[in-house]
C-alpha cells in the first residue's frame, strides 16, 4: 500500500475528478467506453446512497480511487431484510498494483460494521472479493432478483443478524436510470474523449488483462502504451499473431516484473 495514501469522505469539490477517474478505470473494460462515471452521478442523487461509509482515495493531491455504497434488500416472499451493496469500486488505471482498491475495501468494511449494517451483498469479480472475506451467495441462500446463483453474487456478513437472511437481492431502482443513453451522451461532453475500443462481438469482459497499443518494437521487447504509461512486454508463447508498431493488443501487466502480450486484436469500431 502507498505510504501517503489518504482514504477520506468525498466532498463536492471532488465530484468531477472522481467521475473522470472512474471513467478511466472502466473504459473499454466491460464493453466499448464506460458508464460508471454516470452511475456515480446517479448514486449521489439517490435516496439510497450511503455517503457515511463511501470513500475516495487520494495520493499526492490526486484522486486515485473511490467506492460508493447504497442500500439494498434481500426479499423472501413478504419478508424484507435491509443490507448494503457497493459499486463502482474504481481505481485510477495508471496507479493499479498499489492496493488502492484493497485499502478502500478494508476501510469501508470496517465503517459498515461499526455503523451496524448486517451485511454486504454484491455482484462483482469472484476472483477478487474473497480476499476480503466475501463468500458465494448460494452458501447463504441468496440469489439475484431472478433467482439465479452466480459465482459473482457474493456476501459478507457483518453481524449475527445476517444468519437470518436469505432470499433475492434487490438493488436500488435508481440504477435503472443508467438506461438513459441521452443523458449519458450529454454527460460525456464534460469529459475528455478517449479512444473507444471493441475487442469482440457480443459480451465483452476484460478481467485481469488490459488493452493497449504497441508503441515500438526493439528485438523481442514490445513497448505497449497503456493510458499515459509505456510498459515493456514480451510475447506469450501461444500468441495468435506477432504484433507490429500500432497493433492493438491484450496484455498481462506485471507491476513488479515482465509484462506479457497475450493477443493481437482488431478494433471492431475502426
Amino acid at each position: 500500500m502507498l505510504k501517503d495514501l489518504i482514504i477520506r469522505a468525498e466532498e463536492p469539490a471532488d465530484y468531477k475528478n472522481t467521475e473522470l477517474m472512474a471513467m478511466r478505470s472502466f473504459f473499454n473494460k466491460y464493453g466499448p467506453a464506460a458508464d460508471e462515471h454516470f452511475l456515480i452521478r446517479i448514486i449521489r442523487e439517490s435516496e439510497d446512497y450511503i455517503p457515511q461509509i463511501s470513500r475516495i482515495a487520494e495520493y499526492n493531491g490526486k484522486i486515485v480511487g473511490a467506492v460508493y455504497y447504497t442500500k439494498a434488500w434481500i426479499v423472501d416472499g413478504d419478508i424484507r431484510h435491509d443490507v448494503i451493496t457497493f459499486g463502482p469500486l474504481a481505481v485510477e488505471p495508471t496507479m493499479e498494483g498499489n492496493d488502492i482498491g484493497g485499502a478502500l475495501m478494508r476501510e469501508t468494511i470496517k465503517l459498515a460494521k461499526e455503523a451496524g449494517f448486517s451485511g454486504i451483498v454484491l455482484m462483482g469479480e469472484p476472483n477478487y472479493y474473497p480476499r476480503f472475506g466475501f463468500e458465494r451467495g448460494v452458501k447463504y441462500g441468496i440469489t439475484d432478483e431472478m433467482g439465479n446463483t452466480w459465482d459473482s453474487l457474493m456476501c459478507l456478513p457483518l453481524n449475527d443478524d445476517f444468519s437470518n437472511i436469505k432470499g433475492k437481492l434487490i438493488e436500488s431502482k435508481d440504477f435503472e436510470k443508467l438506461d438513459d443513453k441521452e443523458r449519458l451522451k450529454e454527460i460525456n461532453r464534460e469529459f475528455p474523449k478517449y479512444r473507444v475500443v471493441k475487442v469482440q462481438e457480443g459480451f465483452m469482459q476484460i478481467f485481469e488483462q488490459h488493452l493497449g497499443v504497441v508503441e515500438s518494437v526493439k528485438d523481442d521487447i514490445y513497448t505497449v502504451r497503456y493510458w499515459e504509461l509505456l510498459i515493456p512486454a514480451k510475447l506469450s508463447e501461444d500468441i495468435n499473431e506477432k504484433p507490429q508498431k500500432g497493433s492493438d493488443v491484450q496484455f498481462i501487466w506485471n507491476h513488479k516484473g515482465e509484462s506479457t502480450i497475450t493477443k493481437v486484436f482488431k478494433n471492431l469500431l475502426e
